[in-house]
């Protein structure tokens, strides 16, 4: 049965302001910067430069030191003031001013350094970024087309080829589908074995291994090409025949595949080292592979055997509310209480007092943005003191995000925006937030380190390993636990995968 009823509720939902705020507190400055030149270009009510009250307030700060300087070292030139003031007033009555002894030929003459101006300060760090320019890699192979004996046809069938590989240097459509579509969209009918022919024609150019449509094939190109040796001999049967072995580094089961001896497969796994996997890398584009910069959120510098923190002000500058456009808006509003039936005032007063408020708001959550990430970064610096005196990785202690969060009196998920994707410089060098934060672990002499110091450990151990006979997780626990680490068979795997070093099968050598 159906039945109406009112019913009260308590709920808790976050402003889109509070929305906004959190989402500040996740982007690094980068991102920061592109922010604000988006708010800047939506609102005209926003715009750069410091409050209208710092900068009278510097200026009446510096006019002051000027009066008082010349109160206290009366100059000679205060005896012919009165002077100086009558030659003023009879230089306003005076019908010619400086520009009218000036010939226009003498205007169109003006110094070139007059028309420069250097407003950079020498703290800025100007630094240029030069971007060579080179020919693409589909641009290369093309190019390369031209030294390959190919009619018309072919050198359209050639071209459509290598629209199909990528960055890696593989093929990636089979040449059945080549083949479909070279007649659906250039209506050229051209057999498989046509279009295999010049594939192998594409192989042959740099670098070597381009147009393979797998890893074997790329290593088979790249073999072809070098002298023939017996090593690269072997290596050839070895890509053909005892490929997954080779994957598997199951190197007894080579041996007695191809009948070969130690120092043959040795010598053969040695030149199939020396190939590239992905021979498109080799030539790159410099556009599709630029360096990626990190530009840091936080300055540490130490002075005097003091830490300080600062924040990386340069891409995010001083914002203010425009005044020109306040004058503007308190204007309407002063004649809207004139007219009170002017309909389209009412809009206008509408829409700059939304554009007013959204500058104030977008100004405060800058600075609290600002507050809370300079509030968690010294709370960091406080936590991991050591490091930042030293510069040593050993000496970090073990911390968690609820360690800030209590430090700070921030949420932990305050915390988790702050570290996420923001980088500190430092003396030692640039660091991500998060490269601070590690568990802790009790040794047997109930003593905490971080799991730094635990994947420290498992790395020396594997870097002075028997290559022959690599160690495994179950006997690396078993050499952390002689040490006084209780360390589980599958942390040491977690901490394997988390410092990229593969499994001991895969870390075999001959």
């Amino acid at each position: 049965m159906l039945e109406q009823k009112l019913q009260q509720k308590l709920l808790q939902r976050l402003s889109p302001q509070q929305i906004q705020l959190i989402k500040m507190l996740e982007i690094p400055i980068m991102e920061l910067e592109q922010r604000i030149k988006k708010e800047l270009e939506e609102n005209p009510a926003l715009e750069e430069g410091a409050e209208e009250e710092e900068i009278v307030n510097l200026a009446d700060d510096d006019d002051n030191d000027y009066d008082n300087d010349e109160e206290d070292n009366p100059s000679d030139d205060d005896l012919f003031n009165n002077q100086e003031k009558e030659e003023v007033n009879s230089s306003k009555d005076d019908d010619f001013s400086y520009e009218d002894y000036i010939s226009e030929e003498d205007q169109d003459e003006t110094p070139y350094y007059l028309l420069q101006a250097n407003n950079n300060s020498k703290d800025n760090d100007e630094r240029e970024f030069i971007f060579s320019s080179q020919e693409s890699f589909i641009d290369n192979l093309n190019h390369q087309l031209g030294f390959l004996d190919l009619d018309k046809k072919q050198r359209t069938i050639a071209e459509y080829i290598i629209g199909n590989i990528d960055e890696k240097g593989y093929l990636q459509r089979d040449i059945e589908q080549i083949s479909d579509d070279l007649a659906f969209n250039l209506n050229i009918n051209a057999e498989p074995k046509e279009i295999e022919a010049i594939l192998k024609k594409i192989q042959t150019l740099d670098p070597p291994g381009i147009g393979a449509r797998n890893i074997t094939e790329c290593f088979l190109i790249q073999l072809n090409r070098k002298p023939q040796s017996n090593a690269v001999k072997n290596a050839i049967k070895i890509v053909e025949k005892a490929f997954e072995e080779l994957m598997k580094k199951h190197f007894d089961k080579i041996q007695r595949k191809l009948n070969i001896d130690k120092e043959e497969l040795k010598a053969a796994i040695s030149e199939i080292q020396s190939l590239s996997i992905n021979p498109g890398n080799t030539y790159s584009d410099t556009y599709e592979t630029a360096i990626n910069q990190v530009i840091p959120d936080f300055l540490v510098e130490i002075e005097d055997g003091e830490i300080k923190v600062f924040l990386n002000s340069k891409y995010s500058p001083e914002l203010r509310v425009s005044k020109s456009f306040q004058e503007m808006l308190n204007s309407l509003e002063a004649q809207a209480k004139i007219n009170k039936k002017a309909k389209n005032d009412k809009e206008a007063i509408q829409f700059a007092r939304q554009k007013v408020d959204a500058a104030h708001w977008f100004i405060d959550a800058i600075k609290q943005r600002q507050n809370t990430l300079l509030t968690t970064m010294q709370a960091i610096v406080n936590l991991q003191k050591d490091f930042f005196t030293e510069g040593d990785k050993s000496l970090l202690k073990p911390m968690i995000l609820k360690d800030v969060a209590d430090l700070t009196g921030f949420d932990i998920s305050t915390i988790s925006r702050v570290a996420s994707n923001k980088y500190v410089s430092t003396p030692y060098g640039v660091f991500s937030l998060k490269s601070f934060f590690s568990e802790s672990m009790t040794t047997d002499s109930d003593e905490e380190i971080s799991t730094y110091k635990i994947k420290e450990r498992i790395q020396h151990l594997i870097a002075n390993e028997d290559k022959s006979n690599p160690l495994t997780d179950e006997e690396l626990a078993e050499l952390l636990k002689k040490e006084g680490l209780n360390v589980a068979r599958r942390t040491i795997a977690k901490y394997r995968e988390q410092l990229s070093i593969p499994v001991a099968r895969l870390r075999k050598e001959l």
